[in-house]
């Protein structure tokens, strides 16, 4: 008889020393929906209701606010298949992210000496990343070729777009590199860490430890001509992007942004950028020499809007960016997207492979690219 209880005992006894759950992140309220010709706002271009900004021109455009897959995104009768190879990478070998992690169960929260900073608790974590190599059927063994780097991959989506976009030379015959992130996500991850840092180090890592595993992993050989290298992202990802081609134009010079995150995001705190990448458009563009980038870029009405400061609501960022690089003569096409949220798989589904037909437009097809 007294065996229930004294396993009802210890059975209590366990859960008293397991630890309570961690707690949840306090619920987000929805994003707003922003009109795109708000006072303040680019001057827009409307498309009609399905249809995409025309490749051929620079500007400012609004889409929707109803999307259909585009063709070029789904396997197509008589298209020749690209390879896909994929690797994975242990952060204990590499020399430029050994891997970190925030707490479990903590989130960022405002330092009372300075509410624009983030008390952040972190600490060091290994992780695995996958990379995804899309080799085209068109490509030659031994030749070099143009490239395109993406973020939070691998991107499957790409890969089919670049089937049926070189199949029909309105790109160039090009590898497709879909890195996955190292793990978690904003400030204290190594996600955030890579992409939400204003600065170079996710471009070297890239070139110093990620491109020469593909160029052996993948039997190809990538070129080094910075006009033949695009970099691709959502979100953070989008703003990494970006900061590839910025602080490395010698390396990139084509970029392709999906609800880029131009916001203050960067940790640990950085007193050369105070704001982040914010400050791509507070300071940085409109004071620097205008440098040899073209952008394709993305926001959606209903974009992320987070209230705690005045640097956190994507679709400012993204207007504002837009505004500063017309201003210094940059080549760029800006799409609102109407009746959409934050990185929209349907506006993604509908827009990418005329973005990339936008982003590659200048660079030669059918001829041998440049080493």
């Amino acid at each position: 008889m007294f065996g229930p209880i004294l396993l009802t005992l210890a059975t209590l006894a366990a859960f008293a020393q397991t630890p309570p759950p961690a707690p949840a992140r306090p619920p987000r309220p929805p994003a707003p929906t922003r009109d795109p010709d708000s006072p303040g706002y680019t001057k827009k271009t409307h498309m009609p209701d399905g249809a995409n900004a025309p490749i051929d021109k620079d500007g400012d455009f609004a889409i929707g606010p109803s999307y259909k897959p585009a063709p070029e995104m789904i396997a197509q009768e008589g298209v020749p298949k690209g390879e896909i190879i994929e690797f994975t990478m242990e952060s204990a070998v590499s020399k430029f992210y050994p891997g970190i992690a925030r707490e479990p169960g903590t989130f960022g929260r405002p330092d009372p000496n300075d509410p624009l900073k983030l008390i952040v608790s972190s600490h060091p974590k290994p992780y695995s990343r996958k990379v995804a190599v899309y080799v085209p059927k068109q490509y030659k063994p031994g030749t070099y070729a143009p490239f395109i780097v993406g973020a939070d991959g691998p991107d499957r989506g790409l890969f089919a777009a670049l089937d049926n976009l070189i199949h029909q030379k309105r790109i160039p015959v090009m590898i497709g590199v879909s890195i996955a992130n190292g793990t978690g996500d904003a400030q204290g991850s190594q996600r955030g860490l890579e992409y939400d840092t204003m600065s170079g180090k996710y471009a070297e890592f890239v070139e110093a430890e990620v491109l020469p595993l593909v160029e052996k992993k993948a039997n190809v050989k990538l070129t080094k001509d910075p006009n033949g290298r695009a970099s691709m992202g959502g979100s953070s990802g989008a703003a990494a992007a970006f900061t590839m081609a910025w602080y490395h134009p010698e390396w990139y010079r084509r970029v392709l942004s999906y609800s880029g995150t131009y916001v203050y995001q960067q940790w640990p705190f950085d007193p050369k950028t105070p704001h982040g990448a914010w400050d791509y458009h507070e300071t940085i563009i409109p004071t620097s020499p205008r440098k040899p980038i073209r952008i394709w870029m993305h926001v959606s009405d209903r974009d992320n809007l987070i209230t705690r400061d005045n640097y956190h609501d994507w679709v400012l960022a993204n207007e504002r960016m837009a505004k500063v690089l017309r201003a210094k003569g940059y080549k760029y096409q800006y799409v609102f997207s109407k009746n959409s949220g934050h990185t929209d798989r349907n506006v993604k589904a509908q827009t990418l492979p005329s973005a990339l037909e936008y982003l590659w437009r200048g660079y030669p097809i059918g001829k041998p690219p440049k080493k």
